[in-house]
């Protein structure tokens, strides 16, 4: 009877500094991937679900999903608020002008043009595509839209967002026994989406 004793508490700990460890880095490398968008978010989210579903303690999952969005949220917001008091600038400011330079033309010109017929259903899907959030932000910007506008329909995009690829990881932990097997997968899968819309961009111009 020693032995299990023994194990339970050496396992318990570990997850539970796991857990005391995960959630707050979690929150902080989202937040600050929603405000400088190089972080690999999504990524983040995936594997932290993955570590989630090979874990015994229970809502593991909803704390990665709420910590995530609420992240995701709050980094957008922060972002948005920033850069309408850049537009209010005589000479702009550097957040501003971050985001200007993250968005094309070409980008911007659709995400104008998607925003002025489609309202904020655009803003909810803008998440779900790779280099989408940013563009669709700016249009925004340049609409005028006033923050608790943005707000309303920032909230469902980060919620989709944060589902979407958790269900990735959690698709990752499910076919792997090892936990980094299954967060290699889902980074691997991440990597794909993000990267999928410059290849067929790149196919379709050499074509």
């Amino acid at each position: 009877m020693i032995w299990p004793v023994a194990a339970a508490a050496t396992t318990v700990p570990t997850e539970s500094t796991q857990q005391a460890i995960g959630y707050p880095s979690l929150f902080l490398l989202v937040l600050i991937g929603a405000l400088v968008p190089v972080v690999p978010t999504g990524a983040l989210v995936s594997s932290a679900a993955v570590v989630a579903v090979h874990q015994t303690a229970p809502f593991s999952l909803a704390l990665v999903f709420v910590t995530a969005s609420l992240a995701a949220f709050l980094g957008d917001v922060a972002l948005y608020w920033l850069g309408r008091r850049g537009m209010g600038a005589r000479n702009g400011s550097r957040w501003l002008a971050a985001i200007r330079a993250r968005a094309p033309e070409e980008r911007l010109a659709r995400a104008q043009a998607k925003l002025a017929d489609h309202g904020v259903a655009v803003l909810v899907l803008s998440r779900l595509v790779p280099a989408g959030r940013v563009p669709v932000m700016l249009a925004c910007l340049i609409a005028q839209w006033p923050l608790r506008r943005f707000v309303r329909g920032n909230l469902p995009a980060c919620l989709a967002w944060a589902v979407t690829y958790q269900l990735i990881g959690i698709l990752g932990g499910s076919l792997f026994d090892e936990p980094w097997e299954g967060v290699v997968a889902a980074v691997v899968v991440t990597v794909v989406i993000s990267a999928a819309p410059s290849v067929w961009k790149r196919v379709r111009s050499a074509g």
